[in-house]
C-alpha cells in the first residue's frame, strides 16, 4: 500500500469504519443490551487495539445564570482484544452488556445513546452513534406510579447538574417534578420533587422536596425565603413495595 494511502488512513480517509447494530431501540434501565459491531476494513490493513462502547446522556448545567446542555458517560465497555483487519475485510463481533440501572430515563429533553469507537494506533478513531430509548427500572417505575396514585401528575423531568452536596458517581441527577391535581394534597402542596440519588435493582436512595402551598402573609414570607420547602432523604427497597403508598403518605404528611 502506498505511503499516500497510509497518510490518508491516519486522518480517517480510506481507513476502517464501524457500525453498531443493537437488538432493539428501547431498553429498561438495568436490562442487558445485545447487538453486534460490524467493522469494515479500508484501503489497507490496520491494527485495531480495541473496540469500546460508551453509554452517554445529556444533562443541563447552569453557569452565570445561563443553561447549557452537557454530555456525560454513564458506562464504558471494552468489547474485544486487539486484532488486525485486512483491506476490504468485514468482521462481525457480537456483544452483550448491561445497561446501568442508573441510566437516566429518556423523558423530556434527556437523550441517551451508545457511542462505538475503534482505537486504532496512529490513526483517527472512527465512531458510530446509536440513540436509544430508556424506560425506568422496575423499582423506579413502581415509585413513580405510587406518586401518581397519590394524586400527583408529572409536570417536568430533567437531568440536571448535581450539586456537590448530593453528587455521587455521576455529575448529574434526574429530577421529577410533580404537581397535586387530586386527592388530599391538592391545595396543600405546590409541588413534589423527587431525585434519584442512587439506584440498584433492589433499592433506591431518594431526595424528596415537599413544597408547601403558601397561606397568608406568613406563608408568602416563608415562600419568599424558601422556608416552605422540606428536603427528605428516603431509602426504598423491594421489601417496601407492598406498603409503598403508605410510606410515601407518612413522609409527605409529616411535612405539610
Amino acid at each position: 500500500m502506498s505511503f499516500f494511502n497510509k497518510v490518508l488512513a491516519s486522518f480517517g480517509i480510506g481507513g476502517a469504519k464501524v457500525d453498531t447494530k443493537l437488538e432493539k431501540s428501547e431498553y429498561i434501565a438495568g436490562e442487558v443490551m445485545r447487538g453486534k459491531v460490524e467493522v469494515y476494513g479500508g484501503n489497507l490493513e490496520q491494527q485495531i487495539d480495541s473496540i469500546y462502547l460508551t453509554v452517554y446522556t445529556t444533562y443541563i448545567r447552569e453557569s452565570d445564570d445561563r443553561k447549557y446542555t452537557d454530555i456525560a458517560p454513564v458506562k464504558k465497555y471494552k468489547v474485544n482484544d486487539p486484532f488486525t483487519i485486512g483491506a476490504n475485510e468485514t468482521k462481525i463481533i457480537p456483544f452483550s452488556i448491561d445497561l446501568p440501572v442508573e441510566t437516566p430515563i429518556t423523558i423530556g429533553n434527556t437523550r441517551v445513546w451508545v457511542s462505538t469507537g475503534l482505537d486504532i494506533k496512529n490513526a483517527a478513531d472512527p465512531e458510530d452513534k446509536d440513540y436509544i430509548g430508556v424506560r425506568p427500572s422496575k423499582l423506579a417505575n413502581q415509585i413513580l406510579e405510587v406518586v401518581e396514585q397519590l394524586g400527583f401528575r408529572l409536570r417536568k423531568a430533567e437531568c440536571e447538574q448535581a450539586s456537590k452536596r448530593i453528587r455521587n458517581q455521576y455529575p448529574f441527577v434526574q429530577e421529577f417534578e410533580f404537581i397535586p391535581t387530586s386527592g388530599v394534597y391538592r391545595g396543600r402542596l405546590d409541588e413534589l420533587e423527587i431525585v434519584f440519588l442512587s439506584q440498584s435493582e433492589q433499592s433506591a436512595e431518594l431526595l424528596i422536596q415537599v413544597d408547601r402551598k403558601a397561606r397568608g402573609f406568613g406563608g408568602f414570607l416563608a415562600e419568599a425565603l424558601e422556608m416552605d420547602e422540606s428536603h427528605i432523604r428516603l431509602s426504598i427497597t423491594t421489601q417496601d413495595l407492598p406498603y409503598l403508598q403508605e410510606k410515601f403518605n407518612q413522609v409527605i404528611s409529616k411535612h405539610l
